[in-house]
Formats: C-alpha cells, structure tokens, sequence
C-alpha cells in the first residue's frame, strides 16, 4: 500500500479554514483530517481580536510567533509574544487574543475537538 502525501502553501490553504492546516473540521478522507491534533498558520491583522473568550478548555496549545507582535490572555495574566520565535504553551486555561502588530503565529493544539470556533459574521449584517 502507497502512502499519502499533501503538499501546500500555509497562505493559500490557510484562510479557506479560518487559518487551520490541520484538525477535525478538515473534510472526511482529506489527509490533514485529525482528531488527534490541530496546526494553524494564522495571519492576523493589527488590532484583530478573538471573538469571544474560550471557556472551559480541555485542550493543550502551543503559539508560536513567526512575526509581529501577538498578545494571549488568560485568566490571571497576559502574555506578549514580541520577537520571533516567542511562544506560549498553555493547557486547559480558557485564554483569548489579541494582535498588537500585524502578526503571524503558528498554533498547534491537541486533541482536535469540535466546539470552540466562533461563529463567522453573516456577510449581510451590518
């Protein structure tokens, strides 16, 4: 049996999923369909913020800051992430985020459970 390979570019494949590589919400049979771990390259612009706050978290995250400047807070401190290759490892903890600079960060998050993502704004509001 022939094993599978996906080759991509994070800046196109990226925003077709809110950013994420890698994870549940992947379709069925696609190669980077998993329960086990999600991968995200996001691009945030100056000023963008998380939604909603994440509450009861269950899952394990790693942020990684490739550029800019990129904030996380959590329940008792914040966290800035200001040079490449700053980065956060954090589980369980409900957080939020903000992008003080235009930024780029590489997440990692692990199990890959459906359930956290924000509802996108309907194109007609407003």
């Amino acid at each position: 049996m022939a094993g599978r390979i996906y080759a991509g570019l994070a800046f196109s494949d990226g925003p077709l999923h809110r950013g994420w590589l890698l994870g549940h919400f992947m379709p069925e049979g696609d190669l980077r369909n998993s329960a086990a771990v999600e991968v995200k390259w996001g691009v945030h612009p100056r000023g963008e913020q998380r939604a909603q706050w994440v509450e009861e978290e269950i899952r394990t995250a790693l942020i990684v800051l490739v550029s800019g400047k990129f904030r996380l807070d959590f329940p008792d401190q914040s966290v800035l992430l200001d040079e490449q290759g700053a980065y956060v490892l954090f589980d369980g903890v409900g957080h939020s985020w903000y992008a003080e600079e235009e930024s780029v960060i590489l997440g990692v998050r692990w199990p890959s459970v459906p359930g956290y993502a924000v509802p996108l704004p309907c194109p007609d509001a407003g």
